[in-house]
């Protein structure tokens, strides 16, 4: 994920007629019909108007009445080649059983194709109304003329323009040629269409990939192929910032269909965000042949200075560490005199371990250079950051390399980062063949770039009043910024603005402190990122609160919550300020109206309080993460040292939702996947190596244990869109440990969860 967007204001759309030029890599939009290119823009901080890249997108509808649309964000199974798309079409008036979608390639004129962050509706929604409202303009003003009446009686419906006082209409085909030979209106003459006038946003569409993907037709990264294809397997240092003294290449040589066997050469430490670890590849005319190619590879490395990196030693470490004063991140009043003066104090210390993406599908890319050019087939979520890459390892001009973006058997942000990419043209280049560089599960598990570790501590004082008087939280893990800067200690403040500076609760003093904590392993963003530990920690210990009050949980949490009111934390950050998901503080506040609304609504969903059987129990936990508002109930029925699940119940405030079934199904899976975590998986060092191979030893959720049923409720909202595939995940692992809780009286602060 991105922190911050260059405090980028808001995006705006500009709408044209590209030249034949502007459609070199356009594909069918060469063809006659309407076409017009969309260009992003927004204002720097004095005002003026700032051009990303244009165009951005193209759109085309052609003599048949098809529309085509450039998608040019990655899809993943999160619905965005359907999301985005489908307001276009909605506000122009199109038939979605018209609409075609073609994928991009990588290439700046697309604008940013950085799909990571949960902000590709946030930052789309209104430019791609616009680009719609303004080609339906264009149809509509051919219309008026061909019929000699005015705009303003016609409107647009299921392809077509419509007259109401005449019964008229006329296709959007019919009228291309006529709207293409017409001027592209200014931006002060376009209208969007009123809420109540939507046709798909709003509602539920299927995915357009949906039925390719059930069938098995899809192709992701692994599934590509090219005329004269090899195969390269890579045995990559197992410590992070190691690099290859020797290796002896004839016993994998010897390997029948094992062709060559090539050093790839790693940056060392610090390492960094894109480019691959030191390796030994082995190319070979198949998979087999180049797993046991490599199997037989003999490799002496030097293991550099994470050699004796222990996991769990760190952790005891830190554990230490954060019982003393750290660096202030935010203060509001005095928390050492609310601790004096109290009636209780609460204190705990919690813990989380590293965490692997574990994609469905493993890295993969195929990599042909040839004739000064690259051609790149990969599943990944920066095309254009690889392609920047790939120009820097290659020595070859931008301009020379594509990247055509597969579908993604899973990103969670692991596919942001071009590595893999990068292996296999290095691997093209050197060996002079096509090359494809698969990824074994146990490549990926050793591999990746990590979720990190967290050990933190939070005070929480409870005064004569009964009142949360205090709130000191402390927190130690190493920052992503580590990876490519080793003095990096703390962690950054985009990193704490994830659910822990910006505590929205009343009280009346609150400390927020971080400690050291040195990285010995690449970190990466995994979904919704420090929302994960810093959630669970302060929505376990909200409940505890609660029950020192003698609270109900929900009441407990909107009685913190206070009047309803906008939050700003700026004033209270020791530095840095409040970075906000790189959006104005002023046009996306922390409201607290929203929060108490989702609240009371899962509560009525779940029937908070109901009995239940002896060994079942309901857990409640609400935090807001990527700009949304979420609040989850986790009903558990827990038999000994195992638990079933059978309901989750979430309630959301997204802003305008625009395809709730995607909304849902990102909450369903977001459900799983933090289950998973919450309940099973964990990456250990030893040695500076990953202890864990494979699915037996890093466990994600199985079937049993899965939650069962999974209830969404979407709030009604005309607000600006926000995020919807991360937020699920951060509030589940605390509602189910309040669960537990409840259901058995041992509280949990160390995940995976054991009781």
């Amino acid at each position: 994920m991105k922190y911050a967007k260059d405090n980028i204001q808001e995006i705006k759309a500009d709408v044209f007629k590209p030249s034949r030029r502007d459609f070199l890599k356009a594909g069918s939009l060469l063809s006659g019909g309407l076409a017009l290119g969309v260009s992003f823009w927004s204002c720097d901080a004095q005002g003026a108007k700032t051009a990303l890249f244009e165009p951005n997108v193209y759109l085309k509808i052609g003599t048949d009445g098809q529309l085509t649309i450039m998608a040019h964000r990655t899809e993943m199974g999160q619905g965005i080649r359907t999301s985005l798309p489908l307001v276009l079409a909605d506000e122009l008036g199109a038939d979605w059983e018209k609409v075609n979608i073609e994928q991009a390639l990588a290439d700046e004129k697309y604008g940013d194709q950085n799909t990571d962050g949960s902000y590709s509706i946030r930052m789309f929604y209104k430019p791609f109304r616009e680009a719609g409202a303004t080609a339906r303009q264009m149809l509509v003003r051919a219309a008026a003329a061909k019929w000699k009446v005015n705009e303003d009686e016609c409107s647009t419906a299921k392809s077509e323009v419509l007259h109401a006082a005449s019964g008229k209409s006329i296709s959007f085909g019919e009228l291309v040629e006529d709207a293409s030979k017409l001027e592209v209106p200014e931006a002060s003459e376009i209208k969007l269409k009123a809420v109540e006038d939507f046709e798909l946003i709003g509602k539920a569409t299927p995915i357009i990939d949906g039925h390719d993907i059930a069938s098995g037709k899809a192709v992701y990264g692994i599934d590509t192929a090219v005329e004269g294809m090899k195969i390269a397997v890579v045995k990559r240092c197992p410590v992070v910032g190691g690099s290859v003294v020797s290796f002896d290449a004839e016993k994998a040589k010897a390997i029948p269909g094992v062709l060559e066997v090539i050093e790839i050469k790693g940056p060392g430490l610090p390492a960094t965000l894109s480019k691959p670890l030191s390796g030994v590849a082995v190319i070979a005319e198949n998979t087999w042949a180049a797993i046991k190619g490599r199997e037989a590879l003999e490799v002496e490395w030097d293991l550099g200075p994470n050699a004796t990196y222990d996991s769990d030693q760190q952790i005891a470490e830190l554990k230490e560490s954060v019982k003393k004063k750290g660096t202030d991140r935010r203060v509001r009043g005095n928390f050492a005199q609310a601790k004096a003066s109290a009636k209780k104090v609460i204190e705990h210390t919690y813990v989380a371990p590293h965490l692997a993406h574990a994609t469905m599908e493993p890295p993969a890319a195929l990599a042909v250079v040839k004739d000064g050019k690259c051609e790149v087939w990969a599943p990944t979520q920066n095309p254009q950051g690889a392609r920047d890459v790939l120009a820097e390892e290659l020595g070859i001009d931008k301009a020379n390399i594509t990247i055509h973006v597969t579908l993604l058997g899973g990103g969670f942000g692991r596919k942001s980062k071009p590595d893999f990419i990068v292996e296999a043209a290095l691997l093209a280049k050197e060996s002079g063949y096509p090359i494809k560089v698969t990824w074994t599960r146990e490549d990926d598990i050793h591999h990746d770039y990590f979720h990190a570790l967290s050990v933190q501590r939070v005070v929480a004082t409870i005064d004569s009043q009964n009142k949360l008087s205090g709130w000191n939280h402390h927190i130690a893990y190493p920052s992503i910024s580590a990876t490519t800067d080793t003095s990096v200690l703390q962690p950054s403040v985009g990193e704490m603005m994830l659910g822990a500076i910006d505590f929205a609760y009343q009280v009346p003093a609150i400390q927020i402190e971080t400690h050291d904590a040195k990285s010995h392993l690449r970190v990466g963003w995994l979904r919704s990122v420090r929302n994960i530990p810093q959630a669970y920690a302060i929505c376990t210990m909200l409940d505890e609160v609660a029950e020192a009050r003698g609270m109900d949980p929900v009441e407990n949490i909107l009685d913190l919550l206070g009047e309803d009111q906008k939050l700003t934390f700026t004033e209270e950050i020791t530095e840095g300020g409040y970075p906000n998901y790189g959006e104005s503080i002023e046009d996306y506040p922390w409201e607290t109206a929203r929060m108490k609304a989702v609240i009371k609504k899962v509560a009525e969903d779940a029937q908070w309080g109901r009995k239940l059987p002896a060994g079942s129990a309901l857990g409640f936990a609400a935090h807001k993460s990527f700009l949304t508002y979420v609040a989850c109930i986790v009903e558990v029925k827990v038999n000994g040292s195992s638990v079933e699940i059978p309901n989750v119940y979430y309630a959301l405030d997204c802003g305008t939702g625009v395809n709730t079934d995607r909304i849902k199904s990102q909450f369903e899976g977001g459900a799983q996947f933090a289950a998973s975590f919450a309940l099973k998986s964990a990456i250990t060092f030893k040695e500076g190596r990953v202890v864990q191979n494979n699915f037996d030893g890093y466990e994600i959720i199985r079937m049993p244990e899965s939650p069962k049923n999974i209830h969404v409720h979407i709030m009604k909202s005309t607000a600006k869109p926000t995020g919807v595939g991360e937020p699920p995940v951060p509030p589940f692992a605390p509602a189910l440990a309040n669960a537990i809780y409840a259901a058995t009286g041992k509280r949990i602060y160390e995940m995976p969860m054991k009781w």
